[in-house]
């Protein structure tokens, strides 16, 4: 294991302007593969499984950009990531723009050589698609997960326009998969119109707990977390986050926004309280950047990531 001296460091903002330098995740070093270390950063850059607004193709570098002001130490939780664990960008999956379903494969195969090492992945979107070909991958590292899924929208779709895949559909094919512990499975945040009361209770037939964003509104969701994670135990989980779980007020740079959102404290109350979960990978997903010229939500998405890294078990032991 390297002294904390000869991990990673993001480049400092009196090292170089914080305008200025690469175009890392938080100006981090980059490099091709995922040898050598604890935790990487990688971008899916693809809107080709989205359903309404197209963008989140841009979603990856515009989070990348917004991540340039943060800085190594978390000053609230204490973590201090770069001081723990070799980190670096190891840039994006070369998907294929015109093909949804080649690109599901070629996701697949390219987490397969990332976690080929002893990695935990934290993965810049992109659609929600991209979970599914994800969750594939890490099931045969891991076998199946616990899932902490937060999201206006339960993506459990069956068909959309008549196909298999699309960003509504990746958890009806991770459950079809058997990729998922399906006793260890949380949806939080659910809200909107529907077609029927299906849309959100077919999870719960399957044995998944199901937190509406009704149930969330006006209070802390550390006692949530608390049950989760007990529920969860010392189990492989996986946290995926839409960006679309946040009011559209406080995220308009989405393709599918729905009133009535969880807040951005809400949001750094879930990904902190899955400190001392066995976390083997993470997603932020669905940020569309050009519905939101102040940079907001890419840079809201940034921070979640960083919190993502922060909460990782590499870092408390």
């Amino acid at each position: 294991m390297p002294r904390e001296t000869e991990f990673n460091q993001p480049l400092g903002g009196n090292d170089m302007p914080r305008f200025g330098g690469g175009g890392t995740m938080m100006r981090l070093p980059a490099q091709d593969t995922a040898e050598g270390l604890d935790a990487c950063f990688v971008g899916i850059p693809m809107d080709i499984g989205a359903s309404n607004r197209a963008g989140t193709r841009h979603g990856p570098r515009a989070i990348r950009a917004e991540s340039c002001m943060m800085r190594p130490y978390n000053m609230a939780t204490g973590a201090a990531p770069f001081a723990k664990m070799q980190v670096a960008d190891i840039g994006d999956v070369a998907i294929n723009t015109f093909d949804l379903k080649k690109t599901v494969d070629i996701i697949t195969a390219a987490y397969d050589d990332i976690l080929a090492h002893d990695v935990v992945p934290l993965t810049l979107g992109g659609d929600h698609t991209l979970t599914y070909p994800i969750l594939r991958a890490v099931a045969r590292k891991h076998g199946p997960v616990a899932l902490v899924h937060v999201d206006a929208h339960a993506d459990i779709n069956d068909e959309m326009f008549g196909e298999k895949i699309a960003h509504g559909t990746p958890f009806r094919r991770a459950f079809d998969d058997g990729l998922l512990q399906n006793d260890k499975v949380f949806q939080i945040g659910l809200r909107g119109t529907g077609y029927a009361p299906d849309d959100f209770d077919w999870g719960r037939r399957q044995g998944w707990t199901v937190i509406e964003a009704e149930e969330c509104w006006h209070k802390s969701l550390a006692p949530l977390m608390e049950e989760i994670r007990a529920k969860i135990g010392d189990a492989p989980c996986y946290l995926t986050y839409d960006i679309d779980s946040l009011d559209p007020s406080i995220a308009p740079g989405t393709g599918t926004m729905e009133i009535g959102g969880l807040t951005t404290i809400q949001a750094l109350e879930i990904v902190r309280g899955c400190k001392g979960l066995n976390l083997v990978g993470g997603d932020l997903v669905e940020v569309s950047p050009q519905y939101d010229t102040s940079g907001a939500t890419a840079m809201i998405g940034a921070n979640l990531l960083y919190e993502m890294l922060c909460v990782l078990p590499k870092v408390w032991t």
